[in-house]
């Protein structure tokens, strides 16, 4: 996988130097993130519409799991 980078500390996934730790990750579209349970990750990414956005501010990272958040089995993959 790339590098991803995320500024987001309080992740489960975030690393030092703002690296994602996340074997997959889900990027959408906030309309969808909106209105997507927070099951609806990487594994269910086959079912996920295309969507558009006009620019990045209407975009959203569907993997994010809060630091202890007791949610890392959420989508039913226990996440690392």
């Amino acid at each position: 996988m790339s590098k991803v980078y995320c500024s987001i500390n309080n992740c489960h996934y975030w690393k030092e130097e703002n690296l994602c730790g996340a074997n997959e990750i889900i990027v959408t579209s906030d309309s969808l993130g909106e209105t997507a349970p927070d099951s609806f990750d990487a594994p269910l990414h086959q079912q996920f519409q295309s969507t558009p956005a006009a620019s990045c501010m209407e975009t959203c990272c569907k993997t994010f799991v809060e630091k202890g958040s007791g949610k890392e089995k959420e989508d039913g993959v226990m996440k690392s």
